[in-house]
């Protein structure tokens, strides 16, 4: 007697093992079949998602995959083909990532789109400059922009703004930022005449840069002046174009504009964009602090930036204070932090803003005290501090800091007795500077808006409408008589 033996279905090799995941080399190609998918069908939007795609995949870039991918892309008997290959060594490692299902017989037969063309110069540059290759990156770099300032295709701009950014970050760190001024202004002036905005904006941020690590202010007003405006397209861009607007208004003292600019950039910069963020931050903080205004503590207690800002934090504090001997010490601990960030004049302007301040700390505190005793207070190292003393308060009281007068005779310094600040136009000044923000960030955020393009929906003339409304009129009476009829 033969007894039945249940069979259990035993899964297959191919079904228990998870497929692998795709190669960098396959990412790669992918991305390269977008470029060209966006370039047939004239799209920039498919060229800035290739794009953003080879940002993700920076990390993962390496010599094989390079060189696979710059052999599977380009005609190998084409220019670029031998000048790319030369950056890319290529390594005999068993355990290279390429793809086995491509070789040398399946290379595009095709015509290569200048679009693939410039974008393996834009995966190359990056990749050299991951691995700390600058002077080739320069060269690689500087070969890319011969190459595009020959090519005149909107869906090669996208490519070209990164290529531009990249173009002067090379050199700026091997510190020939000012070899390739002229070049910049001449990309520049190639973009204004083939209204390429988006390489305009980058290109204007690049000379700003560039004009502002040589100190070099006034001529960036006059560029920044002159240059075409337009709405932003970039948001990356933007934000640096409002940093270095507020860095301009700094140095030219008009603190409330900078003020607006670089708190509107690190408000409007990604959250991922951290360095940028702290730098805004740190500009805010002077200028906030040469205006008169102290700023909040939340502000020095953001996520990730305590430790880039507890220098600043110490210098608000000392000017919160109004004690001049602290000040001096904050700014000789870190000196060196403050010449690195670039703001090390500025907090020599703020001398007189700690000085304001322990002033005013003294006549709220005492109705009569005097000048050498506010000498005193306010540690005042010179030859003659009485003499100081005297001069401060003078052009304290002339500019409004303080509410006193001067008694010369027994060298007094009397205090008026302070009123009611609900009885003076201050709580308007304030809530009408709120509400202007509020309704500033309205505007921006509607502005920011996007709306479908109206090109397809065609517009309705005066005949065509009458025409229209005169058949609805006709249909409705028509519909009146059949109702009349069936009663």
């Amino acid at each position: 007697m033969t007894q039945d033996v249940e069979m259990k279905d035993h899964p297959t090799p191919s079904q228990s093992l998870p497929p692998p995941p795709p190669s960098t080399l396959h990412h790669l190609k992918e991305i390269a079949s977008v470029i060209e998918n966006g370039s047939k069908s004239n799209e920039v939007r498919r060229i800035g998602r290739a794009v953003r795609l080879t940002i993700a995949l920076r990390r993962r870039l390496t010599a094989p995959v390079l060189a696979a991918f710059i052999d599977y892309a380009l005609v190998p008997g084409s220019d670029p083909h031998p000048r790319l290959s030369s950056y890319l060594p290529k390594e005999d490692d068993q355990a290279m990532e390429t793809d086995t299902a491509t070789s040398a017989a399946q290379t595009h037969a095709k015509q290569l789109s200048p679009e693939l063309e410039i974008y393996c110069y834009f995966v190359v540059l990056l990749f050299l400059i991951d691995q700390k290759r600058y002077n080739e990156a320069k060269d690689c770099s500087t070969a890319s922009i011969v190459r595009l300032k020959s090519l005149n295709s909107r869906t090669v701009d996208v490519i070209a703004s990164r290529l531009y950014f990249y173009y002067s970050y090379s050199y700026e760190l091997t510190g020939d930022l000012a070899e390739i001024r002229g070049n910049l202004l001449a990309l520049h002036r190639i973009t204004t005449l083939r209204h390429d905005e988006l390489g305009q904006e980058t290109l204007l941020n690049l000379l700003l840069r560039n004009y502002l690590h040589y100190n070099l202010y006034d001529q960036a007003e006059k560029l920044r002046s002159k240059a075409p405006r337009f709405e932003a397209h970039s948001n990356q861009q933007f934000c640096r174009y409002l940093f270095y607007l507020g860095q301009i208004r700094t140095i030219q003292l008009e603190y409330t504009d900078a003020k607006e600019s670089l708190l509107q950039a690190a408000r409007k910069a990604p959250v991922a964009a951290r360095g940028f963020r702290i730098q805004c931050n740190k500009w805010a903080v002077i200028v906030r602090l040469l205006l008169g205004e102290i700023p909040e503590r939340t502000v020095f207690m953001q996520g990730g930036m305590e430790k880039a800002l507890r220098p600043y934090f110490e210098l608000t504090n000392a000017v919160r204070i109004g004690d001049l001997e602290l000040f001096r010490s904050v700014a000789e601990k870190y000196a060196t932090t403050f010449n690195t960030d670039r703001t090390h004049n500025l907090i020599v302007r703020l001398r007189h803003n700690v000085i304001r301040t322990g002033l005013r700390n003294i006549s709220i505190s005492y109705s009569r005290i005097s000048l050498a005793d506010v000498a005193h207070k306010l540690r005042l190292n010179s030859a003659n501090p009485v003499a100081d003393a005297e001069s401060i308060v003078a052009k304290a009281i002339r500019d409004g800091a303080i509410d006193a007068t001067l008694d010369h005779t027994n060298g007094w310094m009397v205090s008026k007795e302070t009123g009611d600040i609900y009885s003076t136009n201050e709580p308007q000044l304030a809530f009408n500077s709120r509400i202007a923000f509020c309704l500033n960030m309205h505007n921006e955020a509607v502005r920011a808006l996007r709306f479908p393009p109206n090109t397809l929906k065609e517009k309705e003339s005066a005949e065509k409408r009458r025409e229209r409304q005169q058949q609805e009129q006709e249909l409705a009476k028509h519909i009146e008589e059949e109702d009349d009829d069936d009663f």
